[in-house]
């Protein structure tokens, strides 16, 4: 079930940030971040995603990059509230974010 988790969520985050990049342009906008700050989180993303993939053959990194997903996701979270988004723009984070945390405590023990 974890390696499942640590693909849907890589795979959901190269779909969003690869070939839904317009999308996020837009909504960084609407956050009122920068472009600095969105090219940050793209490519801190997409790293944690190739971890989590690489995390399927080399356990040590699974834990920490499944964390700090979570930690982004949280960010995510927050940012749709600020704006006031539908509750749709939600999910998809708080799926993500849900997976995460479960992957991250599968790897330390706690499930």
């Amino acid at each position: 079930m974890t390696i499942l988790a640590q693909l849907i969520i890589a795979i959901s985050i190269v779909i969003v940030w690869v070939f839904r990049f317009d999308n996020i342009v837009i909504e960084f906008k609407q956050y009122g971040l920068s472009d600095m700050i969105r090219s940050m989180v793209g490519a801190s993303k997409i790293a944690l995603a190739t971890l989590l993939i690489v995390g399927i053959f080399y356990k040590e990194v699974v834990f920490i990059s499944a964390l700090l997903m979570a930690f982004l996701m949280l960010c995510a979270q927050i940012a749709h509230i600020k704006v006031k988004n539908p509750f749709s723009k939600y999910i998809p984070s708080f799926l993500l974010l849900i997976l995460s945390l479960f992957v991250a405590a599968v790897e330390s023990g706690l499930l």
